[in-house]
C-alpha cells in the first residue's frame, strides 16, 4: 500500500513533462517491485510464526515419567526409592531386572457358596496374604514372605471356623470348598494364583490329616492348654530362634495328643510312637487350637516369627555342582582374572532366584564355599573376588543387592507406589569364607555370628548405603518374570 501511494505521487507530479509510454513502464517497474516486497514481508512475518511454534515446551507434569539419577540419602533414616528415581537399566542386552512399576488388578471373587464362614472377620490377614503373594512378586519372595504368610491364613481360618464347634479341623469336602474359595479370594486381591504349588498347600491341610485327635475337648483334657498358651500368647522374635519357648510348647502338645487314640472318645488309649507324617499333622492342630484362643493379629505375628526361625536355618538357593570354579580357581594364592570371571558368572545364575534374608544368605556362602572347599580350592576367592552377601540375593537394578530381614517382613501395595518392602544389610558385608570344609558346626546363634558388623564409613565404597536396614519402593514386574511365573 505504500508503494502505492508513493508511486501514485509521482505520476501526478511528473505527468506532465514525461510521455505516456515512460509512465507505463515506470508504473509496470513499479508494480512488479511492490508485488516482491510484499511477498517479503508476508514470508518474514510467516517464519516468525513457525519459530514461536516450535519454542522448546516447559516441563509437564501429565508427562510420562522421565528416569532420573538414584537419589542420595545421608547415614540417618531408611532410604526410600519410588519408581520415579529408578534409574536406566545398565544392561540393555539382558531382560530388565524385575524393578519397575506394578500395580495389582482387582476384581471380585466367584466364589463356591458352599463354605459355611464369614471371611470378612479374617478380612486383615486376607489382604496381608494377597499383598505378601502379590502376582509379579510371590516367586521371588515365595520362601521368606508369601508361604509363612500362607500357612499362617490357613491355621488362622482354622480356627476362625472351629469357633462355633468343637472340631478343631474341617471334614474333607468343607475343607475342599473352603480351599478353593481362599484361593479365589486371594487371586481377586491381586495374589499369584499359583499359590497351592509355589507353597505346597492342599485341601488337605484344613483337616488335620492323620492326627488322631480333632476335639477341642479332648485336645483341652491332654495337653496342658495354660502352659501352652502363655509360651505362644506372645513371641519374641529376637529369642524365639535361639531360645525357644513357643516351639517346645507346640511340639510338646503334637507329641501328646499324636500318641492319644480318640475313637470313640477315648482318650486314654495309648498308640504306637507317632510318625512323623502324624507328628506335623497333629502340629496343624495344635496351631489351630491356638487360633481360637488368639486374636488373628497374634496368631499371624506369632506363627510367622515361627516360621521364620524354619527358613533362616536353610539356604533355599539350588547350587550346581561348581565345575568350572574349581577348575579355574584351585590353588589359588592371589586374585587371577580367571577366577573371578568364573565365581562372577557362577553367582549371577543364582542371583535371578528369589530374595533372601540377610541369615539365609551367611548361610548360602558358607555353603558354597564348602563346595568349592571340596574341591580344592583352599583360598578365601570371596575376598580376593570381593563377593559381598549380597551377591547371593536377587539384585535391584542389575547391580545393587538386596538381603531381606531375618525377621518377618511383609509386601506392601501403595495405590501410588505400588509394591515395597524393604532390605536389611544392603552394605557391603563381605562374604563369610568357611573355617572347614563342613557346615555343621555353623551356629547362627553364637553371638560372634549373629550378623556380620556393617562396615565403617572409611571403609565403604557405597556410603549412600550405610542404613541397616532400607525401604525399598519396588513396583516390581518384568519380561524375565513370566518364564518364572
Amino acid at each position: 500500500m505504500f508503494c502505492l501511494i508513493c508511486f501514485r505521487s509521482f505520476c501526478m507530479l511528473g505527468f506532465s513533462l514525461l510521455s505516456p509510454q515512460f509512465y507505463l513502464t515506470i508504473y509496470l517497474s513499479a508494480a512488479s517491485f511492490c508485488n516482491w516486497f510484499m511477498l517479503f514481508i508476508i514470508w518474514l512475518s510467516t517464519y516468525q510464526e513457525v519459530k514461536a511454534v516450535h519454542k522448546p515446551l516447559e516441563p509437564n507434569n501429565n508427562s510420562t515419567i522421565t528416569f532420573a539419577a538414584p537419589p542420595t540419602s545421608g547415614l540417618f533414616g531408611p532410604i526410600q526409592i519410588s519408581p520415579a528415581v529408578i534409574p536406566r537399566y545398565p544392561y540393555p542386552e539382558e531382560p530388565f531386572s524385575p524393578m519397575y512399576p506394578s500395580f495389582p488388578t482387582t476384581y471380585e471373587p466367584l466364589l463356591t457358596g458352599k463354605c459355611p464362614i464369614n471371611f470378612s472377620a479374617i478380612s486383615t490377614v486376607i489382604d496381608k496374604t494377597s499383598s505378601d503373594c502379590s502376582a509379579p512378586l510371590a516367586a521371588l519372595v515365595g520362601n521368606v514372605i508369601c508361604c509363612p504368610q500362607v500357612n499362617s491364613l490357613l491355621h488362622i481360618f482354622q480356627g476362625h471356623y472351629s469357633n462355633s464347634s468343637t472340631q478343631l479341623v474341617l471334614q474333607n469336602v468343607t475343607a475342599s470348598d473352603c480351599f478353593s474359595d481362599i484361593i479365589s479370594i486371594l487371586a481377586s486381591r491381586g495374589a499369584n494364583i499359583t499359590i497351592p504349588k509355589l507353597c505346597s498347600v492342599k485341601s488337605s491341610n484344613l483337616t488335620g490329616g492323620t492326627c488322631p485327635v480333632t476335639d477341642a475337648n479332648i485336645f483341652e483334657k491332654i495337653v496342658n492348654t495354660s502352659k501352652l498358651l502363655e509360651a505362644c500368647n506372645s513371641v519374641d522374635p529376637l529369642k524365639e530362634c535361639c531360645r525357644p519357648v513357643c516351639q517346645p510348647a507346640i511340639l510338646d502338645a503334637a507329641l501328646r495328643i499324636s500318641l492319644r487314640e480318640s475313637t470313640f472318645g477315648d482318650s486314654n488309649i495309648v498308640k504306637e510312637p507317632a510318625t512323623t507324617d502324624v507328628l506335623s499333622d497333629c502340629k496343624g492342630v495344635v496351631y489351630s487350637w491356638l487360633s481360637r484362643k488368639l486374636s488373628s493379629d497374634a496368631a499371624n505375628t506369632a506363627f510367622r516369627i515361627l516360621s521364620a526361625c524354619k527358613v533362616n536355618k536353610v539356604c533355599p538357593l539350588e547350587f550346581n555342582q561348581p565345575s568350572e570354579v574349581i577348575n579355574a580357581c584351585r590353588d589359588l594364592a592371589a586374585p587371577n582374572p580367571s577366577c573371578c570371571s568364573s565365581l562372577n558368572t557362577y553367582i549371577m545364575r543364582i542371583q535371578k532366584e528369589m530374595l533372601i534374608t540377610n541369615r539365609q544368605a551367611i548361610i548360602c556362602a558358607t555353603l558354597f564355599g564348602s563346595m568349592l572347599q571340596k574341591g580344592g580350592v583352599m583360598t578365601d576367592i570371596y575376598e580376593l573376588c570381593d563377593v559381598d552377601l549380597k551377591d547371593f540375593s536377587l539384585q535391584a537394578y542389575g547391580q545393587q543387592g538386596c538381603l531381606l530381614r531375618s525377621w518377618p517382613s511383609d509386601v506392601v501395595v501403595d495405590n501410588t507406589t505400588g509394591y515395597s518392602f524393604t532390605c536389611d544389610l544392603s552394605d557391603n558385608v563381605a562374604a563369610p569364607w568357611p573355617s572347614s570344609s563342613s557346615i555343621s558346626s555353623l551356629s547362627l546363634c553364637a553371638p560372634e555370628m549373629s550378623l556380620p558388623a556393617l562396615p565403617t564409613l572409611e571403609a565403604s565404597t557405597n556410603p549412600g548405603y550405610h542404613y541397616n536396614g532400607y525401604k525399598v519402593l519396588v513396583p516390581i514386574f518384568s519380561f524375565s518374570l513370566l518364564s518364572v511365573l
